[in-house]
């Protein structure tokens, strides 16, 4: 009888929190009657319905009078969502309450947390970058990392996440996916996508899989100017295509429509995927059968607003397809273009009311019948919980790869003149006070990543009396590009020690391996995709031998080094 009990209360805590691990899909319950909806539907005025398909920008980095500038937007025109950029986890959970408490419907609260609430808060985990998972052969890992950025985003009261990104990034000079990207095998994109997004949906988090049809064969960054997609139908449907294919079939909630041009799919001159009817209602929904929330990217970038400035862009985008708009410029503006274009029968107010149904749907399906007030209280404590710090380091552990043979490892020696070289950083770095801790005979060097020419001459002649060297490559930029930002003096000092009895380590994007000529010399080499002090941890184990590496390539290089290669130690 207790138990019994026991799991009636469960059920009932469960209930009360919006989700229940039973309950079905989102996409499952579209166009099934529910009471909820169809009470808030018919309490809303044309314009208040219109208003539900957009969504608009909020912070917490940027003062009083910009958060309540937002404030007036949610109550004046009863918005449909808000999507957070910079600012910290406290402050947004508390101006979360505020917002829902003046909005007339439930507001969609979205946020890109592609590697975490790090992505855009301070005081917030930042999981590794979907590049370095790529490299991960455990999908569990993956899994459980979408698990708990879910529980990050719903202690925020954050309903969506953009992410995860579903492009095929096989195109090294692409300036705006690049490290965002899982790599460029289709099949191990789609299977990590699928990973990630079930460790959200599962546990009552929408996504938005973005960016369709696939902005990963691009050289030109949206967020600037307009890209083209040049490629043929049969190309983009064996390989852009594939992930979002298979993710619709694994019941997708969300999909973000990429600002791009795509012959292929519409001729039309100068037209963005985002306001492409064929390429949206043609291709995603009907031949592709996706049901669920269809995202626009942000509204405000050059890609979209270039050619279709003053709002057209915004009504357009409704007219193609997409059921939310992201960021239009003007929404007040957007919404009375909107009922222009249902006047004028460029628009059937049906289609308008079904996205509508579909949001408050939404709106549902995360527990918004049932809004409640987010605690203030221990928010970042909430959000470093044990458990997530062993899971980041466990998913750094799993993606270290070696990619050079590693002889330096299996006969490395603690007690010869070891070199510990860092390049890139201005101080001693975690990897050094951990390495110099092992060895006894070691000394650390730190070489500014434009360092003089006296300087290079300097550790050149002193590296000669050293038995074995361990040189370490940072990328200490915010966002780590292709290509290493080191002088060329630099990059031929690290050309020099790959000759040499060297063991290499790069904490930067595997791209970067093609501007170091030479570095496939070095005795060792252990690719870690980014810098962090997780996978500086992590490699400190491998070079001791504490761990073995599994981690694979998940991007080709160069001659040298392509997809799929890695040694692996098990």
């Amino acid at each position: 009888m207790r138990l019994k009990y026991l799991l009636l209360i469960l059920l009932l805590f469960s209930q009360f929190n919006g989700f229940s691990q039973n309950k079905p899909a989102y996409v499952d319950l579209i166009g099934q009657p529910n009471n909820w909806v169809d009470s808030v539907f018919n309490k809303l005025n044309r314009r208040e319905k219109i208003a539900q398909l957009f969504m608009i920008r909020a912070h917490t980095d940027k003062g009083k009078s910009y958060e309540d500038s937002v404030a007036r937007v949610i109550k004046r025109e009863n918005i449909g969502g808000v999507v957070f950029f910079q600012g910290g986890p406290g402050r947004q959970a508390a101006l979360t309450n505020h917002y829902q408490s003046i909005s007339k419907v439930p507001l969609l609260i979205a946020i890109d947390a592609e590697w975490g609430l790090g992505m855009r808060l301070d005081s917030a985990t930042s999981y590794p970058y979907q590049m370095t998972l790529g490299a991960i052969q455990n999908n569990d890992l993956i899994y459980q990392m979408g698990k708990e950025i879910t529980t990050d985003l719903k202690r925020l009261g954050i309903h969506v996440n953009f992410a995860p990104v579903a492009d095929i990034n096989n195109n090294p000079k692409n300036p705006v996916i690049g490290f965002r990207s899982f790599g460029d095998n289709k099949y191990n994109v789609a299977a990590k996508v699928s990973a990630y997004m079930k460790g959200m949906q599962d546990n009552g988090i929408l996504v938005s899989l973005k960016h369709f049809p696939g902005h990963g064969d691009t050289d030109v960054d949206s967020h600037y100017d307009l890209p083209q997609l040049p490629f043929d139908r049969k190309r983009l449907d064996s390989l852009e295509l594939y992930p979002f294919r298979e993710l619709i079939r694994e019941k997708a909630s969300g999909i973000m429509i990429a600002h791009m041009n795509i012959p292929a799919f519409d001729k039309t001159l100068n037209i963005p995927s985002t306001l492409s009817k064929p390429t949206i209602t043609g291709v995603l929904r009907n031949e592709l059968l996706f049901k669920g929330l269809i995202f626009s990217d942000a509204m405000e970038m050059k890609g979209v607003v270039k050619y279709f400035p003053n709002g057209e862009a915004d009504v357009r985008a409704i007219i193609a397809g997409n059921d939310i708009v992201e960021l239009s410029q003007n929404s007040e503006r957007a919404v009375k273009l909107v009922r222009k274009a249902i006047r004028h029968h460029k628009l059937s107010l049906e289609q308008v009311n079904t996205s509508v149904k579909k949001i408050l749907l939404a709106k549902y399906w995360v527990g918004l019948n049932n809004l409640a007030i987010i605690k203030t209280a221990d928010v970042v404590m909430d959000l470093k919980r044990p458990e997530v710090l062993v899971l980041n380091q466990q998913l750094a552990d799993a993606a270290v790869t070696v990619l050079n043979s590693d002889s330096l490892i299996k006969n490395i020696d603690y007690t010869k003149k070891t070199a510990i070289i860092s390049v890139g950083v201005k101080e001693l770095t975690l990897m050094q006070k951990e390495l110099t801790t092992r060895f006894s005979n070691s000394l650390n060097f730190i070489l500014n990543k434009n360092a003089s020419g006296s300087d290079i001459a300097n550790i050149t002649q002193e590296l000669a009396g050293y038995d074995q060297i361990i040189l370490a490559l940072y990328d200490s930029r915010k966002r780590p590009g292709q290509i290493l930002d080191y002088s060329i003096e630099v990059k031929l000092l690290i050309t020099q020690i790959a000759l040499m009895n060297s063991l290499v380590v790069v904490f930067a994007n595997p791209y970067a391996l093609s501007g170091l000529p030479g570095i496939e010399k070095a005795k060792t080499l252990i690719m870690t995709y980014q810098n962090s002090d997780e996978l500086q941890k992590a490699s400190v184990k491998i070079i001791t031998g504490e761990l073995k590496a599994s981690g694979k390539l998940p991007v080709s290089i160069n001659s040298f080094y392509k997809n799929g290669n890695g040694i692996s130690q098990l």
